[in-house]
């Protein structure tokens, strides 16, 4: 995939199919999973409902880890976290799942939406040739050209 408004537009679908990262701060503490909670009008922004005790509350420079289902599709981001309150928003991300770890609604007073603006990305398919398939089955060296590919972005966000 060279064209990079595309490959944004795989990635976006991808997350949106299965919305599971393991997200840390640069921070030398180890990262978490979360639930991402996505906007179509900002794909360069990911957000997660998270408690105001959780340590991802704090905010500052994020990494964030993504494994399709299917476990053919890798994605590495980073970006800035930060707390970002803002009720519209929070209503228009809000749902049951959401709703089942925070008893008091939107208005729990240990409700926080995590931002996290991504500034950077790195991307993995292995969209596996047939011959590279049956060299794995079987034995033998497999090429470059039979493993998938590979992107960086700067952003996510569309072009």
């Amino acid at each position: 995939m060279a064209d990079t408004v595309e490959l944004k537009k795989h990635f976006w679908s991808k997350l949106a199919s299965s919305p599971f990262l393991m997200v840390g701060l640069q921070d030398g503490q180890h990262s978490e999973p979360l639930t991402a909670q996505l906007d179509e009008d900002q794909v360069d922004t990911i957000y997660f409902f998270i408690g105001k005790d959780n340590r991802m509350a704090k905010g500052g420079p994020a990494m964030l880890q993504f494994v399709s289902k299917g476990h053919d599709f890798f994605a590495c981001l980073a970006g800035t976290a930060r707390i970002d309150n803002d009720f519209a928003m929070i209503d228009k991300l809000w749902n049951n799942q959401v709703e089942a770890w925070f008893p008091g609604g939107k208005s729990d007073p240990n409700l926080a939406l995590l931002r996290i603006d991504i500034d950077d990305a790195e991307m993995w398919e292995t969209d596996m040739s047939v011959t590279g398939k049956l060299k794995m089955l079987f034995g033998g060296k497999i090429r470059a050209d039979e493993t998938g590919s590979h992107a960086k972005l700067d952003s996510t966000a569309e072009s």
